[in-house]
């Protein structure tokens, strides 16, 4: 929202032009590695490809579920905050430009992913120590990784354009819930 000044001295509210904002912000992505059409940055998938890597080698050195432990969900803006991603501030800005239609369905596909690996962790802990067989474990840990992969997979075709994301029965099913 922006301000206006009324005849009256009032302030009052002008509304907000999400879609002008993000047509005057796109030529100053041209060239990066921030998509032109949403203004994000495939960059970010990077916070999640490690954990799940670290899923599909827990079954062989479950000592590496203490590095799932550590992993932390991080926004968006503190993952580049916090990168070496050569546009790192332009991809901070952008994201305060990148329109509701890309951004709603990206932060709820990002809270799922976030879910899944959160809620899995602990799942996977649980399962070491009670000492799992360890064809149980590969098993469950193959799901959690590929799931992760399929939400990852959603978030990139998001910041490549599309509206889409999946919905908690997908989820669930993915997982054999």
């Amino acid at each position: 929202m922006g301000i206006d000044m009324g005849q009256n001295g009032a302030v009052k509210a002008m509304p907000y032009d999400e879609e002008a904002e993000f047509e005057a912000f796109r030529p100053r992505v041209k060239g990066t590695n921030i998509d032109e059409q949403t203004l994000l940055a495939t960059d970010y998938l990077n916070h999640f490809n490690e954990i799940v890597m670290l899923f599909d080698m827990i079954p062989d050195m479950p000592e590496l579920i203490e590095d799932c432990k550590e992993w932390q969900p991080r926004s968006y803006e503190d993952h580049f905050r916090q990168s070496t991603f050569s546009d790192r501030d332009l991809a901070v800005e952008a994201y305060g430009k990148v329109p509701s239609r890309f951004r709603i369905p990206f932060e709820e596909t990002i809270r799922q992913i976030n879910s899944l690996i959160v809620s899995s962790t602990e799942r996977v802990e649980a399962d070491i120590n009670a000492g799992c067989d360890p064809e149980i474990l590969r098993h469950t840990c193959g799901t959690i990784s590929r799931a992760a992969q399929v939400l990852m997979d959603h978030a990139s075709a998001i910041i490549h354009g599309s509206h889409q994301t999946m919905d908690q029965d997908q989820i669930d099913s993915m997982l054999g819930k």
